[in-house]
């Protein structure tokens, strides 16, 4: 099943599912649907925090009114959520570390994103004028349902909510110039478009065998496979939940194929004016503008 929140007649994010052939939206913030979230709030959050599985059964045998039924064309599609935080995957695809001339690292190399930089699909990623070169990246991402700590790799997967796609756009200069840390690079503004709507787990019973592929207008940069991931879903998760609590709706951003901007020749670094797009198997495509600048604070 396919969760998506878009914004609401008064502004606010609501959550829905796309209904048949998707080209339609159950509005779960309908009066009709009051039965099916059973008190939940009609947020893909909230029914993540309560448990997606519940949600997917209900909705699965439901009878939806069709004054409940919206366009998807419509509708203004947000992030499926905003999580708390994204953990990260760094040199986690096998093809990526053979284009670099790596070796393998032998535990995952990971790293925080803050929750703040999460946009939605055809929303703009901004490249802030004085940070130099910015990259791609397209992952697999995994949502998580449950709190998860210390939880051995056969576990995991029951610990998993469902997948979406990511870009996890990066200032490759900021990270170069701090000697490899990623805390500036992996958290400018408006960087990590996540979307266009969270899969439910049952939908994708092999996350290991997905493509992924990324594009700028038209253009494939990255062409490649979850097969070569290097530290697995259950491996990664294990491991991060051994070293900080995951919550409901936190993200799990697994790596990138190869074909990062840095390797093409010449580099590809992202550029004001164009469209990025990120197609994961089984979920979707992901598309956003490229423009320059710093998102509006009200002061």
């Amino acid at each position: 099943m396919r969760f998506v929140s878009f914004r609401g007649a008064d502004g606010a994010p609501m959550g829905g599912v796309l209904i048949g052939d998707g080209q339609q939206v159950a509005d779960l913030s309908h009066p009709s649907c009051r039965s099916l979230l059973d008190g939940c709030a009609p947020s893909v959050l909230a029914m993540v925090e309560r448990g997606l599985a519940t949600f997917v059964a209900r909705i699965s045998v439901a009878q939806i009114d069709a004054a409940a039924l919206r366009p998807l064309s419509q509708l203004h599609l947000l992030a499926p959520l905003m999580p708390g935080k994204i953990l990260g995957a760094a040199f986690n695809f096998t093809d990526a570390l053979a284009e670099r001339g790596m070796a393998h690292p032998a535990e995952p190399v990971t790293f925080f994103r803050s929750g703040n930089t999460v946009i939605g699909p055809n929303e703009p990623i901004l490249l802030p004028p004085d940070v130099g070169n910015v990259g791609y990246e397209a992952e697999l991402a995994v949502v998580i349902g449950r709190r998860a700590l210390r939880i051995a790799p056969a576990d995991v997967m029951r610990f998993v909510a469902g997948y979406t796609a990511h870009n996890d756009v990066s200032g490759s200069d900021l990270i170069k110039d701090d000697g490899a840390n990623f805390v500036r690079g992996k958290n400018l503004p408006a960087s990590s478009p996540l979307g266009p709507w969270l899969v439910s787990a049952d939908e994708l019973p092999d996350p290991h065998q997905l493509a992924v592929r990324l594009d700028i207008d038209g253009r494939v940069l990255q062409d490649g496979s979850t097969s070569t991931m290097l530290h697995r879903i259950p491996e990664l998760i294990s491991w991060l939940s051994y070293r900080l609590p995951l919550e409901p709706g936190d993200v799990i951003a697994t790596g990138t194929p190869a074909g990062v901007a840095a390797m093409h020749q010449p580099a590809a670094w992202l550029k004001a004016g164009t469209t990025v797009t990120v197609e994961v198997e089984g979920i979707g495509r992901l598309s956003n503008p490229i423009a320059t600048g710093v998102p509006f604070v009200e002061q």
